[in-house]
């Protein structure tokens, strides 16, 4: 079963940059991601999300492809491409995978003008080396799914990790 973490950052800098960091430990095998995303308020009040993967280009290619195979079929590649990159486009956007986009818009309504979050949603970590890793950059945990002594658990081992990398 997976975790979600969301976590906020006094900038989307800050944010895209843990979420880059994130990235990175799972290319090392040190954490395995469902989704990773990016939560902004802007300054207008108005939430963006950052998704790490677009659906719709990745729907896009796909529908195209296809389109252009079975095109071929009827003596009309260029058309059946089009037609298959439109249709998978549109099928892309309207996919959802990972952390719920319309729960990350009401968790980002919280959010203070100006600053970001990043929801993470963990399958597993070692979290001995990926809580060091992602606490050097602050960060406030706003939700988990986590147990609340699970929770309680995880705030203190960021303060002990923050407190760790000030130190050295």
């Amino acid at each position: 079963m997976s975790n979600l973490f969301a976590i906020a950052y006094p900038d989307v800098a800050t944010a895209q940059t843990v979420r880059s960091e994130a990235l990175s430990l799972q290319k090392q095998k040190l954490i395995n991601l469902e989704d990773a995303v990016v939560v902004e308020r802007r300054d207008d009040g108005k939430i963006k999300l950052h998704q790490a993967v677009s659906t719709v280009g990745a729907g896009a290619a796909s529908g195209a492809l296809w389109g252009g195979v079975i095109g071929l079929l009827f003596f009309m590649p260029f058309l059946g491409a089009a037609v298959g990159g439109a249709t998978g486009a549109a099928v892309g956007a309207s996919t959802d995978v990972g952390v719920d986009d319309n729960f990350m818009r009401q968790v980002g309504e919280k959010l203070q003008p100006g600053t970001a979050a990043v929801f993470l949603l963990v399958r597993d970590a070692t979290a001995d080396k990926v809580v060091p890793a992602l606490a050097q950059y602050g960060g406030e945990i706003i939700q988990t799914s986590l147990s609340d002594e699970a929770e309680e658990h995880l705030r203190e081992t960021v303060k002990a990790a923050q407190a760790h990398s000030v130190a050295v």
